[in-house]
């Protein structure tokens, strides 16, 4: 049963990025819409990566015995190192981010570098928040509502990008469903191969997907949170995330 929930949330995700999308289209107002995604996801992330996926990870590294510290620090770097080298080529998450000089010389190459890097993130992704739903469902649940989250955002700016490039509503979003269903892909080849995972090897995604999460927030969130931090829907949407967190533990 977690099986198909776990392709179900991953397929789920991309459809945050098409929400991003459709922002873009029938908003005029988007930067409230933002910021508050951001903000929510701000602590929805924050209280997952310490109250869930941190211990979680921790308790299946067991099985690596006295190098379960050694695996935790090596397998954090290298989920932090994957979303550092990948989001080289992916465009700031700020709508307005790139000059009218910028657009004209660069946009074609930033839309098609930043789809590429941004697939290969999903399918990395996809894969850890499979793994994440078959090892407990509530853990799954909880990053699907927190990269989701994130995942608008990003869904906005590389519509925004291809917009600004093809003037076709047609094609771009063609290309946000491509990216968008990567996520999904991830979850099938996690399920394709999940019989072969041992617990020592679960411990080992469950960390690199912790790094990630510390990623996220520390270099992708936080910067945004302390730039709006006299916003009332920063405070809002933390507030309502954490929440989220500690409503679903009572479930």
């Amino acid at each position: 049963m977690n099986e198909i929930m776990g392709l179900g949330i991953t397929l789920a995700l991309g459809l945050f990025i098409l929400f991003g999308s459709a922002i873009v289209f029938i908003t005029k107002n988007s930067n409230k819409v933002v910021n508050f995604s951001i903000s929510m996801a701000f602590g929805v992330m924050v209280a997952l990566g310490l109250f869930e996926l941190l211990p979680e990870s921790l308790e299946h590294l067991n099985a690596g015995g006295d190098l379960k510290w050694l695996y935790f620090i090596l397998f954090l770097l290298v989920g932090i190192g994957i979303l550092y080298g990948l989001d080289k080529f992916v465009p700031d998450h700020e709508i307005d981010a790139p000059t009218e000089k910028e657009i004209n010389e660069n946009l074609r190459h930033i839309g098609i570098v930043s789809s590429i890097a941004l697939i290969l993130h999903n399918i990395i992704e996809g894969m850890a928040v499979y793994s994440s739903v078959t090892t407990d469902l509530n853990l799954g649940l909880l990053m699907c509502i927190g990269v989701g989250l994130h995942n608008i955002p990003l869904g906005m700016v590389i519509t925004s990008t291809f917009y600004k490039y093809n003037n076709s509503i047609k094609k771009t979003l063609g290309a946000s469903l491509l990216i968008s269903i990567s996520t999904f892909i991830g979850g099938v080849v996690m399920y394709l191969v999940s019989g072969m995972i041992s617990t020592l090897l679960l411990g080992i995604l469950l960390t690199i997907t912790f790094g990630m999460i510390c990623y996220i927030i520390l270099f992708e969130l936080l910067p945004h949170i302390i730039d709006h931090k006299k916003e009332s829907t920063t405070w809002i949407g933390m507030i309502l995330g954490v929440t989220i967190l500690f409503l679903s533990k009572l479930f």
